[in-house]
Formats: structure tokens, sequence, C-alpha cells
């Protein structure tokens, strides 16, 4: 099963200190520095990095970028997460594309079977989302969108 939806809603880069890196985007491309806004913990969440729960949260702020792109900067600032791994294994950059779906699962179950794997999924206020790594394949990590 494809994603979809084959817009692009979302471009994410990890970064160290999300403050700082806000205020550079802010300026490069003429607009207010968002709000910065933490990831809801685990309880809320229900986050699981590699099949298992994880106290994983992370600070993000967003830049809205048209009608239906966002960049979103992301920190990590707490447990094991696929944005802590990046930044671990990779240094700050760009982490993930952004695709809203209905029908997570089965959409999950289309790219794991083209050998895509789940790495991190969990919810927020109005939906769920989830990651895949598909660097191997496509050299960037997807992440779905539902929501609900």
């Amino acid at each position: 099963m494809p994603i979809g939806d084959n817009v692009i809603c979302q471009a994410a880069v990890v970064v160290r200190d999300i403050e700082k890196t806000a205020k550079d985007f802010a300026a490069v491309l003429g607009v207010s520095v968002p709000k910065v806004i933490i990831t809801d913990p685990a309880e809320k969440a229900h986050t699981r990095y590699h099949g298992q729960p994880t106290q994983g949260r992370a600070k993000l702020a967003f830049f809205q970028l048209g009608s239906q792109v966002s960049l979103e900067l992301i920190e990590p600032v707490s447990g094991p997460s696929t944005w802590q791994e990046h930044l671990d294994k990779r240094g700050e950059g760009m982490h993930h594309i952004a695709f809203r779906v209905k029908g997570m699962d089965a959409v999950i179950g289309g790219l794991e079977a083209q050998g895509i794997s789940l790495v991190q999924r969990g919810d927020y206020t109005g939906g769920r989302y989830a990651y895949l790594d598909a660097t191997e394949k496509l050299k960037v990590v997807l992440e779905l969108l539902e929501n609900l």
C-alpha cells in the first residue's frame, strides 16, 4: 500500500539548541520566532521507540511555509528516541519528511512490506504519528501523520 498522499506536509531538522536555531531560521526567513513547545509525556503520548515504551520527549518549533508545508525544528530533551538517535549518529540536520495519511496501520504495513521499518510512534492531541526508517531506500526518515 502506498502512502496515499503525495504532498509533503512537513520537513524536520533535529537541532541541539532549538531557541538559537529558531531565531536563526526566523532571521533568514524574515518571520517571527515561533513558540517552542514540548511533546507530551509518555503517559499521554503512548510513545514507543523500537517497539518499547519510552520517556523520549522533545522541544518543537514550527514555521508555517505556505499553506501546506511546515518546517519543524526538534530538540530532544529526554529518554531514548529517534531524535536523540539522529543527533548521536549523524549530528544536527534533516531528520524526516512527513505526509498526512488515513488508515495509518495499513500504510505502515505496506511500507514494512517494502523493507521500510517502523522506528517510533505515538499520539498527539488530535492524532497520531509514526516514524519509519527509509534511509537505506530513500535516504530519509518518513513520518506519517494521521489526524483523528
